[in-house]
């Protein structure tokens, strides 16, 4: 089974000659590289969760699973930023694993990353339906990924990659269906492929270790799964 892959490097036999200067492309994005890392501002948690009263929130949730879910939540949150208030109707989101076995009590990723317990790496989303309806959340999922593959999102592979939705009441399921029937006549019929996507009730939620939460805010160069785009 394929795990998350990261650009690799592969060393040459070649040895450059004494006092040999670098191409200046390479010199350039050398330095590029520096200064990114010299000025760059400190990461702020803050920055990617909304700032709001219980009072004044009216919250609901989306649970989405689309392969890696670092390109996932990097996906959603450039799209529908929560900050500057009053943002875009994303409040707040947590990566994290559902749609496992029951029996197996909060799993870390080692543990998922085998495909044992069959969890599904996943976002959750607190989301202001007053801002942004679930069902512009569910056409941006199918946007923002391949939902045609089983299994698989780009080089990923296994069932913890599975494209899926997982609702969270009765009205959210009529509308997941009715939008998967919307994309799959509109977007996927006429290329003769067919959505794959789980749609199943949620289950038990667990958070991913701290260093999963917003990976890709906080390391920009990490690794992307190239699934992750707007495909249309």
């Amino acid at each position: 089974m394929r795990q998350k892959r990261h650009p690799g490097h592969h060393r040459s036999n070649l040895v450059a000659a004494p006092c040999s200067r670098p191409p200046a492309y390479i010199r350039s994005t050398m330095l590029n590289r520096i200064k990114s890392l010299l000025f760059r501002a400190p990461f702020d948690a803050a920055a990617y969760s909304a700032s709001v009263t219980p009072e004044a929130a009216v919250v609901e949730i989306a649970t989405f699973a689309s392969g890696c879910f670092w390109g996932t939540q990097h996906i959603f949150l450039k799209h529908f930023p929560p900050t500057p208030a009053p943002g875009k109707g994303i409040l707040r989101t947590t990566v994290g694993y559902t749609g496992g076995n029951p029996l197996v009590k909060n799993p870390d990723y080692k543990t998922v990353c085998t495909g044992a317990t069959d969890h599904a790496e996943a976002v959750r989303i607190e989301f202001d339906p007053r801002v942004i309806g679930y069902a512009e959340l569910v056409e941006f999922f199918y946007r923002s990924h391949d939902p045609t593959t089983l299994n698989k999102q780009g080089p990923d592979t296994g069932t913890q990659y599975r494209s899926a939705i997982f609702t969270n009441s009765s009205e959210q399921m009529e509308i997941a269906e009715r939008v998967t029937k919307e994309v799959q006549a509109k977007r996927f019929t006429p290329k003769n492929r067919k959505i794959a996507t789980e749609l199943t009730s949620a289950g038990e939620w667990w958070d991913a270790e701290t260093y999963h939460q917003l990976y890709l805010f906080k390391k920009p160069g990490g690794y992307q799964c190239p699934t992750h785009r707007l495909h249309w």
